[in-house]
């Protein structure tokens, strides 16, 4: 059984690694694999694993953007450290939205977690990023210097958005961001920073009301999944930053309707 929850770990781990930053929403994603293999009762299918996996995905940003994270950077100018921490100071006050109404619906959105609630996440947003993609254009803020604290305050708002299994963390807040105003590069860019105090922050909680038994074999599971979805992430990270300087976010639209499809149909004929 061991060696099992391994293999489930390791395919776990790449599911993560690819759909946390592409906006087709992981969290919806590992729920809809764990239901697919029938992985219902087992630790990697406790909220515990799902979510604290997540860290592997984050460390990911965190080694790529580094030096730009970084304020403390022996190579950086005075005015590049003061813009680091300007930064990280709207990344905090996005983050302050989903804090405070994350904490207070966490119990309840765990509730949620059922193929109609994902499938009908994944549809929504999926029309949502067609119809912004062809009707807005958002290119009024072509780096991060130029976002305003209140358009993070706003794209933060957004991002409460995706406590709603299916929705997407990546995907609300990078279309919260080019509808209002940011190009695609700023968009994506910026969500990834957003997930770092966020996901900490989520995991911090979930282990926190763990109320299961955390033995050191599950935390050698955890830790096969987390770095499947370090090594996973820093390619799916290089890939959305490449796709977004010559596509947009279309074919996610797609991909999000087809899939939510998929699940429609597998949950009424029972298959999940």
């Amino acid at each position: 059984m061991l060696v099992l929850e391994f293999i489930r770990s390791v395919v776990l781990g790449i599911v993560e690694g690819i759909t946390e930053w592409l906006p087709i929403s992981s969290t919806g994603h590992l729920i809809l694999v764990n239901e697919f293999i029938n992985n219902k009762n087992s630790f990697t299918a406790s909220d515990l694993y799902l979510y604290v996996i997540q860290l592997g995905a984050i460390l990911a940003v965190v080694t790529l953007y580094f030096r730009k994270l970084n304020p403390f950077a022996l190579s950086k100018t005075a005015e590049e450290k003061t813009e680091t921490w300007q930064m990280w100071f709207k990344v905090i006050v996005a983050c302050l939205p989903a804090a405070v109404i994350g904490l207070l619906l966490n119990d309840y959105m765990d509730k949620l977690e059922n193929w109609k609630v994902v499938s009908a996440t994944l549809i929504i947003y999926g029309i949502l990023f067609i119809i912004v993609e062809k009707y807005i254009k958002g290119d009024k803020i072509k780096s991060m210097d130029a976002l305003t604290y209140k358009t993070a305050v706003l794209i933060g708002l957004f991002q409460v958005l995706s406590i709603v299994p299916g929705t997407s963390r990546s995907g609300a807040t990078i279309l919260g961001a080019i509808i209002l105003g940011c190009s695609r590069g700023v968009a994506a860019e910026f969500s990834f920073f957003l997930a770092i105090p966020v996901m900490f922050g989520v995991s911090f909680i979930k282990i926190v009301t763990y109320d299961g038994t955390l033995t050191g074999a599950n935390i050698a599971v955890l830790l096969v999944g987390m770095v499947v979805a370090y090594i996973v992430s820093v390619m799916s990270i290089k890939f959305l930053v490449g796709y977004v300087k010559k596509h947009d976010f279309t074919a996610f639209g797609w991909y999000r309707i087809a899939l939510g499809i998929v699940v429609i149909l597998c949950g009424l004929i029972h298959l999940i």
